[in-house]
């Protein structure tokens, strides 16, 4: 039977345990996910205040700006130009951020800040319209939330934050081991590294509590994935880094998981498999 412990590195090529959750590859595999998944409706009330200038944290390789851009009209000024909105990219890895300028939609005027997101502050934010970011709260602390939500209020900027995880998942066919598994994951997603505990699937409740605390009017819709026979390259690479990230967390699952992935995996080579993550977008706005 595999030892997934031992075999992290092959059983979850992508999101391998413990890496960057961004890599590009990663990234491209989920982006047609993600676009799909995102609310709509709260893509067009944040479209609707025309903002001047976006600033996306966590930018990754763009697909936010790939995404979002089209949706807003450009502002009219005075002499009756058209003005599009401006956009700040924001991330830590250079060899991402590269990568989101060369593959900009047409007409959209980017440009690059790299840096760690968590030290924004509302200064830092000065002459910003709207902030966004996909799956990037799950990945922080509620400390690093309560801040970021204090300097888009100091700002008096609004936020668009997509595609947090919610803990919510579904697997079809079911099977006996699916719950102790999700639990297990969820755990993994909860868990301490280097004394920062990430929020995992609390980022959503957690992050609009904030936002309103500091005087931000919140909405939020769910935003889940839906995986089938369309998707199966994206949901056996879930699937992957799913039942290694529960194996990390509680090792005694390590046999059972190497049966649960091969019957999974099976189902997905069959086109019988689908797959439910689900994830919350919020948009808070300035009151």
């Amino acid at each position: 039977m595999p030892d997934l412990r031992a075999r992290e590195g092959r059983d979850a090529r992508l999101s391998v345990v413990g890496s960057p959750v961004c890599t590009p590859d990663w990234l491209a595999l989920r982006e047609p996910a993600d676009a799909a998944a995102r609310s709509a409706e709260l893509a067009g009330l944040a479209a609707r205040r025309a903002p001047a200038v976006v600033r996306d944290l966590g930018c990754g390789s763009g697909s936010m700006v790939r995404w979002l851009a089209p949706k807003i009209a450009p502002r009219i000024a005075a002499d009756g130009a058209a003005a599009p909105a401006r956009w700040v990219l924001h991330d830590r890895d250079p060899v991402l951020l590269d990568r989101a300028l060369a593959d900009l939609p047409p007409g959209v005027d980017a440009q690059a800040s790299r840096g760690d997101l968590t030290a924004l502050r509302a200064a830092d934010l000065a002459g910003t319209s709207l902030v966004t970011a996909s799956a990037l709260l799950d990945l922080l602390t509620a400390d690093e939330v309560d801040a970021l939500a204090a300097a888009c209020a100091g700002a008096g900027c609004a936020a668009l934050l997509a595609l947090s995880v919610s803990g919510d998942v579904a697997v079809s066919p079911p099977d006996p081991l699916d719950a102790e598994l999700a639990a297990a994951f969820d755990a993994h997603q909860r868990r301490t590294v280097d004394g920062r505990r990430l929020l995992g699937p609390d980022a959503g409740p957690v992050a609009a509590e904030a936002l309103a605390r500091h005087g931000m009017t919140v909405v939020t819709r769910p935003s889940p994935w839906r995986l089938g026979p369309g998707e199966a390259a994206l949901a056996e690479e879930w699937l992957r880094g799913w039942v290694a990230a529960a194996v990390q967390q509680r090792p005694d699952l390590d046999r059972e998981a190497g049966r649960y992935l091969r019957r999974r995996l099976v189902a997905a080579g069959a086109g019988v498999l689908r797959v439910t993550v689900g994830h919350v977008d919020l948009l808070a706005v300035p009151r």
